[in-house]
């Protein structure tokens, strides 16, 4: 049975605050019916636990070893209260603090956010994944800890909560059970934000006291200012990724094309997703055949940070996604190019296009957008030629929320499906009210100890829901279904949606971008783009 929490049970020491257990999870439809036909969420060991504090709900995002001793305790929650000071002052934080002020002094508990939110939700409405949960906790702490005779009279405002190192060490945790989709934020009547709030406590940890999950900073951030790409790809490796792209687009369509390396002055420089090179090739290729179609004057960058449009700072750290950003620019203002267009990937365009307009001015403010309009173009202006039979098969569409919710980039993907897909169903709900694929804000990549199993289990739980009811009709595993993700962090949490749960030998579906089904429908590719075989 569901324990009731509290707020101030965030400060009281226990071995685990919240039990996840299968049977509160929400039921998923058809053919994942019946609880023999879900996986079990891996469980941390002892030994890990006894290292490891996981004491939130048995899983670990940030491996946050406990202190050795009280001076270590207090000297954590010491930080902690210095780190919250600076992040509530204009020169410490003048990116975002008007919003977070905004959101910390209006909400109005009417606890609209909670039904809008995937996690609370299928988490069978567990109060401490509640969006309001951990921004009223650091609201209690600000007024009680902060602000001026706070102490005094925190029992008298409700804010008596403890400020202790298992309420800091659990709000750390907290702030990564959340995707930042900001759909609460959406729903709410007043516009709160409590996704902002949790990338302001994501920032706060990282910038005070060094805490971040090692895939999104060490492995991520770090390994691109130092090698140029987040994954490790280096301008020399970046080449020979390159002439293996060359050599699939003539394997697979006859075609020889030169992917065009460093031209200066050119229209376009087209960034992606560095993942796009490694682990999906075939949508780099799909964007030079409709470039090169199309007669784009545009180019790829070898340079450090040319080729990588990644930027994980924007998932929980200022400073690291200001240093990201800069690099990028500079790139793009040596090359010359009149614009950057960034592929399929939605953090990316979130960096770039929203959040770098608060960072760039001067010659450093180079025009930026996403590469969707630019296919919707040249698909609906009738620049490609197009046989939309080809792509006979059922279609729905994933809607990135970086690119959707936040970038208002809604209709033109649609347009395309309708008019190359016969087959293309929506996902309910869609467009502006779709729903994180659960990877979101750094959580595809993730996997420390059993936070993988979590983000399956849980986060992921209503993106498989869309997926499987959309193709309801023709669910059987023989029968060819596509989802369209045109984000590369979408298709890799949906990539380890469909291995957990074992969705393409039990359903038939395949993932993959959009550039790949518009390449599939050009006339003058005379064998399938799409290879539902080795997929």
């Amino acid at each position: 049975m569901k324990k009731k929490i509290s707020l101030k049970d965030i400060a009281e020491p226990s071995m685990q605050l919240v039990e996840l257990t299968p049977e509160e999870l929400v039921p998923l439809p058809y053919p994942y019916n019946d609880s023999q036909s879900q996986p079990k969420m891996k469980q941390m060991t002892a030994e890990q636990r006894q290292k490891i504090d996981a004491s939130l709900d048995g899983v670990s995002a940030i491996g946050l070893v406990w202190p050795k001793n009280k001076e270590e305790e207090e000297a954590f929650v010491s930080k902690f209260l210095s780190g919250l000071t600076k992040l509530l002052k204009k020169e410490d934080n003048w990116t975002f603090l008007q919003p977070l002020m905004l959101s910390l002094e209006n909400c109005a508990k009417c606890q609209n956010c909670s039904d809008a939110c995937h996690i609370y939700t299928e988490s069978g409405k567990q109060e401490i994944y509640r969006p309001t949960y951990r921004a009223e906790v650091l609201r209690k702490i600000i007024r009680k800890y902060i602000k001026k005779e706070g102490k005094l009279l925190s029992r008298f405002t409700g804010s008596d909560i403890n400020l202790n190192y298992t309420a800091v060490s659990r709000l750390a945790e907290l702030a990564y059970r959340c995707n930042l989709c900001r759909r609460c934020a959406q729903s709410c009547p007043i516009g709160v934000d409590n996704g902002l709030i949790t990338h302001e406590i994501r920032k706060l940890f990282s910038q005070e006291l060094g805490i971040a999950p090692k895939e999104i900073h060490e492995s991520g951030t770090v390994k691109q200012l130092q090698t140029g790409s987040s994954t490790g790809t280096t301008p020399k490796a970046f080449q020979s990724f390159v002439a293996f792209i060359e050599g699939e687009i003539e394997d697979k369509t006859g075609k020889s094309i030169k992917l065009p390396i460093d031209k200066q002055g050119a229209d376009i420089l087209l960034m992606h997703n560095a993942g796009e090179f490694i682990a999906w090739p075939e949508n780099v290729a799909a964007f030079a055949i409709i470039f090169e179609a199309a007669g784009l004057d545009w180019t790829l960058s070898s340079k450090m940070m040319g080729y990588d449009a990644v930027n994980y700072g924007v998932w929980y750290d200022d400073v690291q996604f200001s240093r990201i950003a800069l690099r990028h620019m500079q790139t793009a203002r040596d090359l010359g190019v009149k614009r950057i267009v960034v592929g399929e990937c939605g953090h990316a365009s979130k960096a770039m296009l929203v959040i770098g307009d608060r960072l760039f001015s001067g010659d450093l403010n180079i025009p930026r957008e996403s590469a969707i309009p630019i296919l919707e173009d040249l698909v609906c202006n009738d620049k490609l030629k197009l046989d939309p039979s080809r792509n006979s098969f059922p279609v729905t569409l994933h809607d990135p929320c970086n690119l959707v919710r936040l970038s208002g980039i809604v209709e033109p993907q649609r347009r395309i499906l309708r008019k190359i897909c016969p087959g293309f169903r929506e996902m309910e709900p869609h467009g502006v009210d779709n729903y994180c694929c659960g990877g979101g804000s750094g959580f595809a990549i993730m996997d420390s100890y059993n936070f993988s199993d979590w983000r399956s289990a849980v986060a992921g739980r209503m993106k498989l829901r869309q997926i499987i009811n959309a193709f309801q009709d023709v669910i059987a595993p023989d029968i060819h279904k596509y989802v369209c993700a045109p984000c590369s962090n979408c298709k890799g949490q949906i990539r380890e949606l469909f291995n957990y749960y074992g969705v393409r030998d039990k359903c038939g579906i395949q993932y993959g971008g959009l550039v790949e089904l518009i390449v599939n429908a050009m006339t003058d590719i005379k064998v399938p783009y799409i290879n539902w075989e080795s997929a």
